[in-house]
């Protein structure tokens, strides 16, 4: 399970629950029951100003929102969100049928129409490559193969998919009663090219993946790994990026767009695209409503401001606006990495959690756009979800609530921190990211600390400041869809999305127990577990929930918001121009 990191301060992990899906799903009316793209209309879209980077999106380094919003309109899964964040089947590609408890065991069935968009079936071999790619077990000097932001499905699925890897149909057998079953990923890149790219045939690579031979893998992992990282505005030969969804990669202008072409070769009935070509523009946040206003860009997913807001009011009845809460959260995360400032002192955490303004970020900067808008307390759970309360109740007492400069100042003194630079970073340019800093730094400065904005262009680039732990504290949100167990990514030991390294035997237990049990019960209570010890602990901040505010001009229909991560995008294949 997994997290999407959003990059913008205005969706929901940079990024809490996972999208374990691919791309556009079908609409809820039915619309788009016909296989061929309405006309030859381009449509524009901007989720943000952060360039493509791979068609290959399930690594650490590709998986945000950003990336995510282009790469999953090339793949498709069994299931996919709701606007809701309710999971709903995508009959296009196949079905599935829960066949036993326990152990807990599905059989699937791919459709027989399914194919990638050069023709080769999709197979149970690709369901055996995405089984692999998240299979920790297959390793080269103890470490993953696999570049995966999922590593867990070995032990999860330790036999892997069963059926004939040239066939249409398998099983899987669960180790664990995964409660996000539903949601997991059995198709994800094309097991033909991953081969081809490895000198073996495809069959022989999926062979190779269920026996565990690591030796005679590597070479495809190392293509999986790196061989769809491009230079900016190269994409790759057509022939190595297929397209099992609505849309291929048609052309990409470095920093500036990335266009797909409808699929003419999309099996479905549901999710053919009702729109020729799907611009992706990289627009700065502050530069998307003129965009939309002068007709450069039709949908924007902007950062939700007082002034885009406002901006967006003015244009009246040219846009629609589209506005509501998100499964996103904003926090501050401690880098646990060890030398970090905060790494083994739990007193200056507590000192730089005592002197953060958090009521202050929310009354300044979310309130005038969401009056209803509160402080965060939780991190698995939601203001607007009727079990909030009762996790906050059991696992936060409010001691953080409001700063407490005195306390934190004694605290920096007593350690001798006094002058100490904590270093905030983020991925910048991001007015509402920069002006968060500003007000910490005028509250923690107080107390001892020396804050530094530390927002750079490359913080989540590979190779970036983060994943150099050029930081003390991160500033980024993490996207959710409502999963049940994909914060496991996020706070346990060793996961690909603890970013910041850290650890506790506790919390990986009660992670443990939640992902071994389909029983809500068990799944609140260690909700309440993980809680409470994330805040002993004070593995970081939780600051406020994402007011969602897109926009899309009036000529087009079909827009529709969602609350989980997949983004304004997620419905893009019904984006029609207005008759």
């Amino acid at each position: 399970m997994r997290s999407r990191r959003t990059l913008i301060a205005g969706a929901a992990i940079g990024v809490t629950a996972l999208a374990l899906t691919a791309c556009a799903p079908p609409a809820e009316d039915g619309s788009g029951d016909t296989n061929e793209a309405t006309g030859s209309a381009s449509i524009a879209v901007s989720v943000g100003p952060n360039d493509f980077i791979s068609y290959n999106g399930f690594t650490p380094e590709t998986y945000s929102t950003y990336n995510s919003a282009i790469a999953d309109q090339l793949k498709t899964g069994f299931t996919y969100f709701a606007p809701d964040g309710s999971i709903q089947d995508n009959t296009d590609l196949g079905s599935y049928e829960l066949v036993s408890e326990d152990p807990l065991t599905v059989e699937y069935t791919i459709s027989e129409d399914a194919t990638w968009s050069d023709g080769t079936p999709i197979t149970v071999a690709d369901a055996v490559l995405a089984w692999g790619v998240q299979n920790a077990n297959l390793t080269a000097a103890e470490t993953p193969l696999f570049n995966s932001v999922s590593q867990d499905l070995g032990d999860e699925v330790p036999a892997g998919p069963q059926g004939e890897l040239d066939g249409k149909e398998f099983t899987v057998e669960f180790a664990v009663k995964n409660p996000d079953w539903k949601i997991q990923t059995w198709m994800l890149d094309p097991a033909h090219i991953v081969a081809e790219q490895a000198g073996m045939e495809t069959e022989e690579l999926a062979q190779a993946i269920l026996d565990g031979d690591a030796a005679a893998l590597e070479p495809a992992a190392e293509f999986w790994n790196t061989g769809w990282f491009t230079n900016p505005g190269e994409l790759p030969d057509e022939a190595l990026v297929p397209s099992s969804g609505p849309y291929k990669l048609g052309s990409w202008d470095a920093g500036q767009s990335v266009t797909l072409v409808a699929n003419e070769e999309y099996y479905g009935d549901k999710l053919a695209p009702q729109n020729a070509e799907l611009i992706f523009r990289f627009v700065g946040q502050d530069a998307m409503v003129q965009a939309l206003d002068n007709g450069d860009l039709d949908v924007i997913a902007p950062q939700p401001t007082v002034d885009t807001l406002a901006q967006l009011e003015e244009l009246g009845d040219a846009v629609n606006i589209l506005a509501g809460p998100s499964l996103t959260w904003e926090h501050l995360d401690f880098n646990f990495i060890e030398g970090s400032l905060f790494a083994d002192n739990l007193e200056l955490r507590q000192a730089f959690a005592m002197c953060v303004p958090r009521q202050q970020i929310v009354d300044n900067l979310i309130k005038p756009i969401d009056a209803d808008a509160v402080v965060l307390n939780a991190r698995e759970v939601f203001p607007f979800q009727d079990s909030y309360e009762e996790v906050v109740d059991a696992s936060y007492n409010g001691e953080y609530d409001e700063p407490n400069i005195e306390e934190a100042a004694r605290i920096v003194a007593e350690q001798g921190a006094e002058g100490a630079e904590v270093r905030i970073g983020y991925s910048a340019p991001n007015p509402r990211r920069a002006d968060q800093v500003a007000l910490i730094k005028s509250s923690c400065d107080q107390a001892g600390f020396n804050i530094v904005d530390a927002g750079s262009e490359d913080f989540f680039a590979p190779g970036g400041t983060q994943e150099r732990g050029d930081y003390e504290v991160a500033l980024f949100a993490w996207a959710g869809s409502g999963q049940i167990a994909s914060g496991e990514n996020i706070y346990a030991t060793g996961k690909p999305q603890n970013y910041g390294g850290y650890s506790n035997p506790e919390v990986d237990a009660a992670w443990a127990t939640l992902k071994d049990s389909l029983d809500p019960e068990v799944h609140l209570a260690q909700t309440k577990v993980i809680e409470e010890l994330l805040w002993a602990d004070l593995f970081g901040l939780p600051i406020f929930a994402h007011p969602g505010v897109d926009a899309a001009s009036s000529s087009i229909d079909g827009v529709e918001r969602t609350t989980t991560q997949s983004g304004i995008s997620w419905n893009a294949y019904a984006w029609s121009s207005a008759e």
